[in-house]
């Protein structure tokens, strides 16, 4: 008894807590639901696919198929056919007792030579949506006889002269084989008082949809304890996609629409891990991200450029770049910045870029200054005086030196003086009228704007065009290199 009272220990050796064995039984519970939508969603397909699938299953499992469809589908034997394969037994009675040549085996005969004609020419398998099978037996029959009517082939194998030329076992044993299973997938289906075929699925369906219904109901009083101000609004909300297994899709004569039951099904078994889809569901999201991130990529890049466009052909970049004050202009800040911007660039360019190349600047001009010298009349042989030497050359070093330094220090001082700075600006401002006043003067606005329109749609057709191509596969092929990275780093990890 000492044994008995002792707490369960799970592994690790720590006891199992009521919070523990709570969420142990929840799992169980959520699983056991997932189980039954699980097959539910198996049930519904099933009887969506027994009509065109009927033939098969007739094959696979001929008892159960036949009870199926005779209880759930209405489905009876068709008489026509049905007495087709009876007249066959019989005369396969017949000639077991009284032969072949006996005046009853040949009324049985003629009678199954009739009703030959009869199927070929009423077709009793166009109602079951069955015709298919009905040429496949012309065709056997055909190929059996070598002749080219299907109806006179049929005749001939139902002949004296032939069963007993070919042998009435051999011939029975082809007509068991290959004829009489198409001739068993005829059937005759029942019509219903609402005008469309007997469909009895929901008799089955609506124990799921109860069982699902009062789910729901012991998830709503739960919550409704267990959180304040909870109502039936918030439950159907919290688990909307419920929603899909407790419409009785069959009695409201909508049964393809249960297959939206997928949505249910996936999220229960997802959520119960009695199926672990997270790889399906990460490849399928990886997939579907990639599609539409190129999609949307290549949608916003046109959308961008055709906007380009347009402000291009109405004026307004011309406007905005020709007015020096725009009309109707969003000021943030109150700050001028591309003022703001070129001060930030001029003391960048001088304190920082300057200073680093300033010995190639130097190299430069001393070049450019030696080749004045060079073509000046007379210098050449000022440097063949004797006595000269290398003095040109230095004093060409110290002039580029010199002038170097002074350049450097106007421009620096010229910053750092408010009146250069003052002066710098204004010619920064004269640059940009005396620029805008000669775009306008020389009237070459619209050739810029044609030009630039002409350059935006050929860098549409060249470029953004091809961007879903070029880049869907070098998205999946980036995608699988990092899923396959990370699963190594989580293998890793564990």
């Amino acid at each position: 008894m000492a044994a008995l009272s002792r707490p369960r220990r799970s592994t690790n050796g720590r006891e199992f807590s009521k919070h523990d064995a709570r969420r142990l039984r929840r799992r169980w519970f959520e699983r056991i639901m997932a189980t039954m939508a699980l097959l539910n969603l198996v049930l519904v397909i099933g009887d969506l696919s027994y009509i065109p699938l009927r033939d098969l299953y007739l094959r696979l499992l001929p008892g159960l198929t036949t009870w199926y469809g005779e209880t759930f589908k209405g489905i009876e034997p068709h008489r026509f056919t049905a007495n087709y394969l009876d007249t066959v037994d019989a005369l396969e009675e017949q000639v077991s007792q009284t032969g072949l040549t006996s005046a009853q085996a040949q009324s049985i005969l003629s009678d199954l030579q009739q009703q030959s004609r009869a199927m070929i020419s009423e077709n009793p398998f166009q109602i079951a949506n069955r015709s298919g099978n009905l040429e496949q037996i012309k065709n056997e029959m055909r190929d059996r006889i070598g002749l080219e009517s299907a109806t006179e082939s049929m005749t001939e194998f139902w002949s004296v002269d032939h069963l007993s030329e070919a042998g009435f076992s051999a011939e029975m044993a082809f007509f068991r084989s290959e004829v009489q299973p198409l001739v068993e997938t005829n059937f005759f289906r029942r019509i219903a008082v609402h005008g469309g075929f007997v469909n009895q699925f929901w008799l089955i369906d609506i124990w799921f949809n109860l069982l699902f219904g009062l789910e729901l109901l012991a998830r709503s009083v739960y919550l409704d304890r267990r959180y304040k101000n909870f109502t039936w609004r918030d439950a159907i909300l919290w688990r909307w996609y419920d929603i899909l297994l407790l419409i009785p899709f069959s009695a409201l004569r909508l049964p393809w629409l249960a297959l939206a039951r997928l949505i249910p099904v996936t999220i229960r078994i997802n959520q119960s891990n009695l199926i672990n889809l997270e790889p399906i569901q990460s490849r399928i999201s990886r997939f579907v991200i990639s599609q539409v991130a190129v999609e949307i990529t290549e949608i916003v890049v046109l959308r961008i450029i055709d906007q380009m466009q347009s402000l291009v052909r109405d004026g307004s970049v011309a406007k905005t770049l020709l007015a020096p004050k725009p009309q109707r202009y969003i000021d943030v800040g109150g700050v001028n910045e591309l003022e703001v911007i070129s001060q930030r660039l001029a003391a960048l360019t001088v304190y920082n870029v300057l200073p680093q190349v300033k010995p190639e600047v130097d190299a430069l001009l001393k070049h450019t200054v030696t080749q004045a010298f060079d073509r000046t009349p007379g210098y050449q042989g000022f440097r063949q005086l004797p006595g000269i030497g290398d003095l040109p050359d230095q004093l060409t070093e110290q002039v580029v030196s010199q002038l170097s330094a002074n350049l450097y220090d106007a421009v620096k001082g010229a910053l750092e003086d408010k009146s250069g700075g003052d002066l710098t600006q204004a010619l920064v401002q004269k640059l940009g009228e005396t620029f805008r006043a000669q775009l306008k003067e020389n009237e070459n606005i619209e050739e810029i704007e044609a030009l630039v329109v002409d350059f935006l749609e050929e860098f549409k057709l060249n470029y953004v065009k091809r961007l879903a191509t070029a880049d869907v596969d070098r998205l999946i092929e980036e995608r699988y290199q990092l899923y396959n990275v990370s699963q190594g780093n989580l293998k890793g990890d564990r």
